[in-house]
């Protein structure tokens, strides 16, 4: 009786495979890269298969971890499809004996399954020393979880606390000059420069408002009660005189008074400069020569002064720039672009100090990251790709400019002022947590 059983079992087998033999052809099996029957069939994440040798020969000409048919990147290293490899040896055991034959005799494709396999390995290999590193640090950076958090509600607390403090600098930019009282004509006068504060005494004394202030004459500062014996603090006064008269307020002086007058600008600029330094110093060469770009570079690569006394160059002398001057900007402006923002950063220590220490440290921490992305494109090759990522991203800035630009009159200030202090004060945090994440990177993949 078993034997019947056995008899009629195999008798199925056989009838079965002789059917599949009858409908099955070896162009159902096919590579397509070789158009021949599959070799190790290697399965990607999108579904396609292909003989392992002919990924390996795409991989070594192109480099690329992609589908070679439908272009999607794979994600890990491709391994063979075994249950697809018994099928085909089963059905067609003959040719696949004479394609291993083929295969064993050519030399090239031996050497490129042999670097296909180290790629492998050295992937495999990083992947694990990353995941023993991630354990070791308790699954995660620091500063990507309960800092941020924190670092959200502090964001929130400085908007309150400024918010306060902002309505105190703003007060003369927003205050015609004729409405000043001696008290903020001192003020004004204060913020001119540290040798402004010799003559502080001399206006009180006089009880100079905003309207004695506005009939002064040049003549007049030499003479009882200002006494003002210098030509250049005379002369710097004079031409910020002149200034605010032209204006009906006051100019703004520094970064807080700055964004009291121009809000939108200073959002602008503050995120522009810190995600596409030399785009925005573009544009503040195209579109804001006189207020913004004179300034910036006359700070940044200031003239060589033959007299220390003659102080006024920052106030009146902002002429168009020297060969010397533009010859300095533009080798910095190419290699060191986030230089160029931690030297006027540091021009302002006197005033800002806390602000422009933020500053400057977090132009070192985004010329390090610069320097990783020039880097990787360097180690793996793909420089020549470097034009097409620049227009993808001037056309990105260009965009996102144009949405802010439209959008901007609708976004409540409360929200502004956040993003204003994230990116002046914490951004430079997050900035010191992606650092610390590429050079963790780069020591894996060298050990």
């Amino acid at each position: 009786m078993e034997e019947d059983v056995k008899l009629e079992s195999t008798n199925d087998e056989s009838s079965l495979r002789a059917k599949l033999d009858r409908n099955i052809s070896v162009s159902e099996f096919s590579c397509n890269c070789c158009y021949d029957i599959l070799v190790n069939p290697t399965t990607l994440n999108c579904g396609h298969s292909f003989c392992r040798h002919c990924l390996a020969l795409w991989w070594v000409s192109s480099k690329k971890t992609e589908c070679p048919e439908c272009r999607d990147k794979w994600e890990g290293f491709p391994k063979v499809n075994i249950l697809l490899r018994d099928v085909i040896e089963k059905l067609f055991p003959d040719t696949i004996k004479e394609k291993y034959k083929d295969l064993e005799q050519n030399t090239e494709i031996g050497r490129a399954l042999q670097a296909f396999n180290k790629y492998g390995n050295d992937q495999n290999q990083s992947s694990s020393r990353e995941g023993r590193a991630n354990q070791q640090r308790g699954g995660g950076g620091f500063f990507s979880g309960v800092l941020t958090a924190l670092t959200g509600v502090a964001v929130v607390l400085l908007v309150y606390h400024w918010s306060s403090r902002e309505s105190e600098h703003d007060l003369l930019v927003h205050k015609s000059v004729s409405k000043w009282t001696p008290e903020e004509v001192v003020l004004w006068l204060e913020q001119l420069g540290p040798w402004a504060s010799h003559y502080k005494d001399r206006f009180l004394s006089g009880r100079v408002n905003g309207r004695l202030l506005l009939t002064l004459a040049d003549d007049e500062f030499s003479k009882e009660p200002y006494s003002i014996e210098s030509n250049s603090h005379r002369r710097a006064i004079i031409m910020e005189l002149d200034r605010v008269k032209t204006l009906g307020v006051k100019p703004p002086q520094n970064l807080w008074e700055y964004k009291a007058v121009n809000p939108g600008k200073s959002l602008f600029l503050l995120y522009a400069l810190k995600s596409s330094p030399r785009l925005s110093m573009l544009y503040m060469y195209l579109f804001d020569y006189s207020d913004t770009f004179l300034p910036f570079i006359h700070t940044t690569c200031p003239l060589q002064e033959e007299d220390e006394d003659d102080i006024i160059t920052k106030f009146i002398d902002l002429q168009d720039p020297t060969w010397a001057q533009w010859r300095e900007f533009l080798v910095k402006y190419v290699f060191l672009p986030y230089q160029l923002l931690a030297e006027f950063a540091w021009d302002w220590l006197e005033v800002h100090y806390w602000t422009s220490r933020f500053i400057i440290v977090n132009a070192m921490l985004l010329s390090v990251l610069e320097l990783f992305s020039f880097w990787r494109l360097w180690s793996t090759s793909q420089l020549r790709s470097l034009p097409r990522l620049m227009w993808g991203h001037f056309w990105k800035m260009s965009t996102q400019g144009l949405f802010v630009a439209i959008f901007w009159p609708v976004i409540p200030q409360f929200v502004c002022n956040c993003l204003f202090y994230w990116a002046l004060y914490f951004n430079p945090i997050i900035n010191i947590d992606l650092v610390v994440k590429k050079i963790r990177r780069l020591e894996t993949q060298a050990m």
